[in-house]
């Protein structure tokens, strides 16, 4: 081979390898999520496994999504105070607060903090258990993998992340109320009736909708990551980093799409 075709086939392998890693990478979680959503609905149940991802997911969870969504209630309210005195509107800022959080903060922020802090353990979880052979092992048993690891884990973070992200919404309005009620003196009667007028069912259930979604997304995702890791120690941490980095930027992708389906509905 010449020293130009050389040159040419390492341009083109360069510019076509990461192409053909995002097809791979797009299909393994096609196919893998779908051999899950098989198992989920398939006997026997998990109800074990299922609960203690839940616990896993969840309630380990309640902290931290907690403390994120009182300070960013806090923080929100701050900047939209000072935003609005400048139009004598500061009576508006419970509703607009409830609505900022309700249909972007507490979804989106709920699904990053839950990918940070469970799907980073997932991924590097099952990860170890590959390169140890472990899942080799539950498959020599007779024991489906994908069902007894994997489909309790989607099956979790589908039904918590709604849950924390009504958890989020509520401690973040609980922070609106301190900063602009309780510190800045404002009229918690006002305050309240911003509330019941701007923030509707619809942004509730947008919010919801969204961190189903995005459940469902960071599950499967760093399930894929862990589940397929190769190369020993190194090659768990890359499977963990590609899986937090990868779920996030679909959490914040889908997030747009979402928000562009559900108000042209």
């Amino acid at each position: 081979m010449s020293e130009g075709e050389a040159t040419k086939r390492g341009f083109l392998a360069g510019v076509l390898d990461p192409f053909i890693y995002w097809l791979d990478n797009i299909g393994n979680v096609i196919s893998l999520t779908g051999q899950t959503l098989f198992w989920l609905i398939r006997p026997p149940y998990r109800f074990g496994q299922m609960f203690n991802a839940m616990e896993f997911i969840g309630v380990q969870s309640l902290a931290i999504v907690a403390l994120t969504g009182t300070f960013s209630g806090m923080v929100v309210t701050l900047q939209t105070v000072y935003a609005l005195r400048a139009f004598s509107a500061e009576g508006r800022v419970g509703g607009i607060v409830a609505v900022s959080l309700l249909r972007e903060l507490a979804p989106v922020f709920t699904a990053i903090m839950v990918t940070a802090r469970a799907g980073s353990a997932m991924a590097a979880e099952l990860g170890n258990m590959r390169v140890t052979e472990q899942i080799d092992a539950i498959t020599t048993m007779g024991v489906s993998p994908v069902q007894y690891l994997l489909a309790p884990r989607l099956f979790a973070a589908v039904v918590m992340l709604p849950l924390l992200c009504v958890l989020y919404s509520t401690v973040g309005m609980a922070g609106s109320y301190l900063v602009a009620v309780a510190w800045l003196g404002g009229d918690y009667g006002i305050w309240l009736q911003s509330v019941r007028d701007l923030a509707l069912p619809k942004d509730l259930t947008m919010g919801l909708v969204k961190a189903t979604v995005f459940g469902f997304l960071l599950s499967a995702i760093s399930c894929r990551h862990g589940y397929f890791a190769s190369g020993g120690a190194k090659g768990v941490g890359i499977a963990t980093t590609r899986a937090v980095v990868e779920s996030c930027v679909a959490i914040l992708i889908t997030n747009y799409l979402l928000t562009q389906l559900i108000l042209d509905l």
